[in-house]
């Protein structure tokens, strides 16, 4: 700590001195990460070191408004550190308790004509985060727009990406996106371009690998958080070798062309963080908690939100299911396996009925079970049929419908088909957000951009899906195929920086209603049931089908009957993104270890896993699976004592899964 208050005391004094040119180090609180700010002929950019291994080159800093140009000409005038210690808690993310330790730079910059603005950067142990503040000593409250961000992130030429591409906007069904639903791609170069020419989506993770003669690599996992209705949402650009990925902000089409692509802000105002994890293992990247420990909470809850699993007819049953009796199935089955919710989905306004959604309610309620319901988000930025519509847009409309759905004991609702990043389409969400909040209603949103830091900003948010969801299991074999390689990655990218609602563990083996036709699933039991624990939302869906409760083992239903949905803590053990993952977590005194592979081969490993040190446990694993086409390999479930040291020895089969339970 002496070395650091050093450098804070040395950075103060120098910067007092409005130096033209200068490079300024600040360093974790462990001294292990440390990230440089430059001035060069007066553009202003930042580097990183872990270390003593470079991680970030030199990246460009600045914003383009109508209140003036601070990407070039600047100077520095004065800096400020202060050393941030903050701890919370949380009930809907990976962990119980935030432990924020960071240290926290203001840069004041002027441009040539005099405006200001500042650059506010906090560094903890493998975490960078900055944003900017216009007019931050300006009582004239006037307003301007953010027309670009020169922000950048450049990496060693060395690095490979694990990225998901920006679709075109007001394009797939219905118009309906982007709603972030495209493929990722593992370890490709930087230079390829993106699928569909637009760039890439948060959060994208970075593989900077060893260069010649080094003998350490690192990772780097890239978002933002903070983004409310004050703000648009943006992506990242192509790689550009002068300038790295550079942040973009949406695009005109999206919305059907409603709404502006710039941030049109009042003064004093600011930016979302700009967020970068950064380890030499994937540890901190699975770990983070970054988005979260950088924001607060924007409104108190209007009651206490329960978490929870949910069962779901829409998934393989679809749109005809949307009927009283079918909705009365599910809300038998949830009730049968003491779930918390059923979803009843998209046109239970024509198929069902108000009148009879207030008695399926008061029915679900008598057997412990409480409605989600589906409302299309619509207005004029989508073509999406589905009803109900035209409600969720509106404020009256909105409010009077919540007003009703509290009247009648529904707990949550599920916004589908927002299909745009635009600044008015982030105050839409805020605004569901907060009126459900007044009626005591949490909120699941589809068809929608990726959440940041919003577990944290609005305590009845849930999760939202912002990725290439399980419904495609549903649409093509092709997802089914890839379904194994998806939830080996989202744990390292999507899934480590925000809630996600994948859509359900899926345990029939036909995606269908009869489980005899339709798509093959390619996962094993135990797969599935492994993702319900990899896969984080506190309100998860389960889906389990009817017939599954005669055809499945009894002890797969005994486990998906206790599946626990809210984490007090968890931890990294083993992986690697695109093919497999190895975490525990522990909710209240249990600890559950989770594991998937998604490779056609088996893969072998010696764990250290002290939590179950000399203690019997439950294993779930899988056998090899039979030379046959189609075949899955069958699961079983036996007791074991883990060694005193805590070391063990475990097989992951092809397309299998692995769970120990600690219950």
């Amino acid at each position: 700590m002496k070395k650091f208050l050093l450098t804070v005391t040395l950075l103060t004094s120098a910067l007092g001195m409005a130096a033209k040119d200068m490079v300024k180090t600040i360093c974790s609180p462990d001294q292990r990460l440390m990230v440089n700010i430059a001035l060069n002929s007066g553009c202003l950019s930042y580097s990183a070191t872990l270390d003593g291994k470079q991680v970030m080159l030199p990246s460009r800093l600045g914003l383009t408004t109508t209140e003036g140009d601070f990407t070039h000409d600047l100077s520095v005038t004065c800096a400020k550190e202060e050393i941030i210690s903050r701890h919370y808690e949380m009930t809907r993310t990976k962990t119980g308790k935030g432990h924020y330790n960071a240290v926290s730079a203001t840069f004041d910059c002027t441009n040539k004509d005099g405006k200001k603005m500042q650059l506010i950067m906090q560094i903890s142990d493998n975490g960078i985060a900055y944003k900017y503040k216009l007019a931050y000593n300006n009582d004239d409250h006037r307003r301007t727009v953010i027309t670009s961000e020169a922000s950048s992130f450049r990496f060693p030429e060395q690095t490979t990406t694990f990225i998901c591409p920006q679709s075109k906007s007001n394009v797939g069904w219905m118009q309906t996106k982007p709603s972030y639903e495209e493929e990722y791609k593992a370890d490709a170069k930087m230079t390829e371009r993106s699928a569909n020419g637009e760039g890439y989506t948060f959060p994208c993770l970075f593989h900077i690998n060893k260069a010649a003669g080094e003998k350490s690599e690192a990772w780097a996992l890239v978002s933002e958080s903070g983004v409310t209705g004050r703000y648009p949402a943006s992506h990242i650009s192509d790689y550009n070798a002068e300038n790295g990925y550079t942040i973009a902000m949406p695009m005109a089409e999206e919305g059907n062309g409603w709404g502006n692509t710039g941030a049109w802000i009042s003064l004093p105002g600011e930016t979302p963080w700009r967020i970068i994890t950064i380890g030499s293992t994937l540890k901190p990247i699975v770990e983070t908690t970054l988005p979260y420990d950088v924001v607060e909470p924007l409104y108190k809850p209007s009651k206490e939100y329960k978490p929870g699993r949910y069962t779901w007819s829409w998934l393989l049953w679809q749109d005809n299911s949307v009927n009283y009796d079918d909705q009365i199935a599910f809300i038998d089955l949830a009730a049968k396996m003491n779930y918390e919710y059923c979803l009843v989905d998209g046109l239970w306004d024509k198929q069902i009925g108000r009148k009879n959604i207030e008695k399926l309610s008061s029915y679900a309620q008598s057997k412990g079970v409480k409605l989600l319901l589906w409302y299309n988000s619509n207005g004029p930025q989508n073509n999406a049929p589905q009803g109900p519509r035209d409600i969720m847009d509106n404020i009256v409309s909105r409010k009077q419908e919540m007003a009703w759905m509290k009247s009648i004991g529904v707990a949550g609702i599920k916004v589908d088909f927002f299909g745009s990043d635009k600044q008015n389409m982030m105050q839409l969400y805020e605004d569901i957000l907060s009126d459900a909040n007044d009626y005591g209603i949490q909120v699941i949103f589809h068809g929608c951009t990726l959440p940041r830091g919003w577990e944290r900003m609005y305590p009845n948010y849930v999760s939202s899906e912002a990725v290439l969801a399980s419904e495609n299991l549903f649409f093509t074999q092709h997802h089914c195929d890839r379904e194994g390689f998806e939830l080996t990655m989202h744990p390292f990218c999507r899934n480590a920086v925000a809630s996600m609602d994948w859509g359900g563990v899926i345990m029939n083996r036909r995606m269908s209603r009869d489980n005899k036709s339709g798509n093959y699933r390619r996962t094993s039991d135990v797969f599935e049931m492994a993702s319900g624990i990899v896969n984080q939302a506190s309100v998860q869906c389960v889906a389990i089908q009817p017939n599954n409760i005669g055809e499945l083992p009894q002890f797969e239903i005994d486990w998906l009957k206790a599946i626990p949905t809210t984490w007090d803590s968890t931890i990294f053990i083993s992986g690697y993104p695109g093919k497999y993952i190895i975490m525990a977590r522990k909710h209240a005194d249990r600890w559950i270890l989770a594991g998937l592979n998604g490779t056609k081969e088996p893969i072998s490993l010696t764990l250290s896993l002290p939590m179950f040190a000399g203690k019997q446990v439950s294993l779930y694993a899988d056998n090899k699976a039979k030379k046959q086409p189609n075949a899955l390999p069958e699961s079983f479930m036996k007791k074991i004592t883990i060694a005193k040291d805590g070391k063990a020895k475990i097989t992951l089969q092809a397309m299998g899964g692995i769970i120990i339970d600690g219950k």
